[in-house]
């Protein structure tokens, strides 16, 4: 079982957060008498619907539960329920899709006009019937990212944050129990935890009277409980568990699917039985920059020889894609020579055109595998006739 925790810090008495996610809904997964998965009251369970992944809330000092009540400090921890579970075929009978670049420049367009919220995501859905729900996913929160990346500048000038943070002060004087932070980052079109980070760093630098370290605000932004204003502990805590695209939150979930599919990539390989060395053999052999498998003999997919194999849990857009090649797929070929991409969610069809160099592209496992024995067998028959 994997299981990945961090801290979302205090909470004020009587208030209730609800998990809004839109990429991972959850619902709550009823326990002995009703109390949540462990049967205690100061824990409360929920399954993420669309991946099986559980969030377990459990209460620190203080008790409590997470719908109301007593304060305390809660921590979340991610767990994937079994190994056997994220491997079974069922779990993955919907693949990503192969996309022309015309047919992802149209749903990169309509997403320019969508909030990045459930409400957004369902919109996305019924423009895009024909799209698997795994391509959507990964795009929307693509797309988002780099719609970030774009306005970033414009929301971390020093006007800009002491705007925020003048808002944030002003609102939360009005209601210290409203979602000031959240509703702030909507309006302003920036992701929550991104503005959670600007208003925690301009708090802390008026109150140090220094800049604060990189380390200090992660730390803080992961465990709220860090943050010496209770209020806006609180503000940052639901801008974390509330944010789609960003946060220790999305990045613990991010993290598990890379890691569920790593385990489906080497079950697969097991099944057909094919020798090969994972990322966390060959870096105890010393090397640093590895793909996730080696293959110990090489095999042949659809005509071309395959060294090694790397997973990527995500959609293979034209941005992402390129950063990969010149930051790992080249340096692969150089070191063990020509291999094989998944990107599980899709990717731009375009985008395969380095087959001929050593570099292939697939959305999903393939089956059509020729291995050195397959060969040998079928040489052996052609000298019997």
């Amino acid at each position: 079982s994997l299981t990945y925790s961090f801290s979302l810090g205090p909470r004020l008495p009587g208030t209730s957060w609800l998990l809004t996610n839109p990429v991972f809904p959850l619902s709550p997964v009823p326990g002995p008498r009703g109390r949540g998965e462990s049967g205690s009251p100061a824990n409360q369970c929920w399954r993420c619907c669309c991946r099986g992944w559980r969030f377990v809330f459990g209460g620190g000092k203080g008790g409590g539960c997470c719908c109301g009540g007593g304060g305390g400090v809660w921590t979340v921890s991610l767990r994937i329920a079994s190994v056997a579970w994220c491997c079974s075929p069922r779990a993955w009978a919907h693949p990503g899709m192969i996309l022309s670049r015309a047919q992802y420049g149209q749903i990169s367009r309509y997403l320019e006009r969508l909030r990045p919220n459930r409400q957004g995501l369902k919109l996305l859905m019924e423009q895009f019937p024909s799209q698997s729900q795994s391509t959507l996913l990964s795009i929307f929160s693509l797309e988002y990212q780099k719609r970030m990346k774009r306005t970033h500048a414009r929301h971390h000038t020093t006007e800009a944050c002491e705007t925020y943070y003048q808002r944030y002060l002003s609102g939360v004087m009005n209601n210290a129990a409203a979602p000031v932070l959240f509703e702030l980052a909507n309006e302003m079109d920036l992701a929550p935890s991104l503005m959670a980070r600007i208003v925690l760093e301009k708090f802390l630098q008026e109150r140090e009277q220094i800049m604060p370290s990189k380390p200090v605000i992660n730390g803080m932004l992961r465990d709220p409980s860090q943050i010496p204003d209770r209020v806006l502990a609180n503000q940052v805590y639901q801008c974390t568990v509330n944010d789609s695209c960003y946060g220790p939150l999305v990045d613990c979930i991010k993290h598990a699917i890379g890691q569920e599919h790593e385990i489906l990539l080497r079950e697969k390989l097991q099944r057909k039985g094919l020798s090969f060395l994972d990322e966390d053999q060959l870096r105890a052999k010393g090397y640093d920059k590895t793909p996730d498998i080696i293959l110990e003999v090489p095999v042949v997919v659809e005509g071309h020889v395959i060294h090694w194999i790397e997973s990527k849990a995500s959609f293979g857009d034209e941005y992402s894609h390129q950063c990969y090649l010149q930051d790992q797929f080249w340096s692969y070929w150089n070191r063990f020579g020509p291999g094989l991409v998944i990107y599980w969610c899709g990717f731009i069809e375009e985008l395969d055109c380095h087959r001929n160099r050593g570099i292939i592209l697939k959305d999903c496992f393939p089956e059509d595998i020729v291995t050195l024995h397959c060969t040998m067998a079928n040489t052996e028959r052609g000298r019997d006739r």
